[in-house]
């Protein structure tokens, strides 16, 4: 059974830095497997935030967390990271990790994702 467990989130001023965590558990092999951060603010599309490869560790970027956020993995630790600097009001949302399939390419696509976290809240107050 594939678990993917988000920790990290609370309330932070604007300008404020959050550090992200997902503990995945249960997947095959997780260094296999491209891994996910969505958000999703009340009454909005969950939407794209980043995404880094299981081939090689690149990343790609919404453009509204582009110089902001990091996203980043420790396969050791089955864990993928998301570093949040520079927070706005408009980054509130609760934020879902979620894994891709083995081996393979996702896109900004939240389709693409076959596994998902319970998510955590980001509030960020102005």
């Amino acid at each position: 059974q594939v678990q993917l467990v988000e920790s990290g989130g609370g309330l932070v001023q604007t300008g404020g830095s959050l550090r992200l965590s997902c503990a995945a558990s249960g997947l095959t092999t997780f260094s296999s497997y491209d891994m996910g951060w969505f958000r999703q603010a009340p009454g909005k599309e969950r939407e794209f935030v980043a995404v880094i490869r299981w081939s090689g560790g690149s990343t790609v970027y919404a453009d509204s967390v582009k110089g902001r956020f990091t996203i980043s993995r420790d396969n050791s630790k089955n864990t993928v990271y998301l570093q949040m600097n520079s927070l706005k009001p408009e980054d509130t949302a609760t934020y879902y990790c979620a894994a891709g399939t083995e081996g393979r390419w996702v896109t900004r696509d939240k389709r693409d994702y076959g596994y998902w976290g319970q998510g955590t809240q980001v509030t960020v107050s102005s």
